[in-house]
């Protein structure tokens, strides 16, 4: 497969440098998905600040969007606002709500579970916090305050 078009994108910040370059190919014929219209590589390279080497890896991805719908800028950018899901969300969950270690694991309570979590921490966002643990200590043991946050 073919990547001819790519976009570079470079950031500083945590304690590293990150480049990500992302190459996409509208020849994708040879893929086997109903609605392929482009495929994507996406390679990150990350170092200290001082550009020792931290971590390489590359992703593949396919995409529904024509290149006329989306560019490698674009899919860049929703390759990343993809990561923004998944480190407001399903991190927190996992590090904050220890989820992986839950001992829920029957019928529909898995489920139910995970809808609580991510209604704490959408009530917990809409009230202003930006750290979850924080928050989730201190209205822990404040059941007024949880019952102004769901309205009550």
């Amino acid at each position: 497969m073919i990547f001819p078009p790519h976009h570079v994108t470079f950031d500083r910040g945590h304690g590293r440098c990150e480049t990500r370059e992302i190459t996409c190919s509208s020849q994708v014929a040879d893929l086997d998905f109903p609605g392929v219209l482009q495929a994507f590589r996406i390679r990150r390279e990350t170092t200290d600040l001082h550009g020792n080497p931290k971590r390489s890896e590359t992703a593949y991805g396919i995409s529904s969007l024509t290149t006329h719908q989306a560019n490698p800028a674009d899919i860049a950018t929703l390759a990343r606002g993809h990561w923004q899901v998944e480190n407001r969300s399903h991190y927190v969950r996992d590090v904050t709500y220890d989820e992986d270690r839950s001992q829920v694991r029957t019928g529909s309570s898995p489920q139910v579970m995970a809808t609580m979590r991510n209604t704490a921490i959408s009530l917990i966002r809409l009230a202003g916090w930006n750290n979850i643990k924080q928050a989730t200590e201190k209205l822990s043991r404040r059941l007024d305050q949880i019952l102004t946050l769901l309205g009550i």
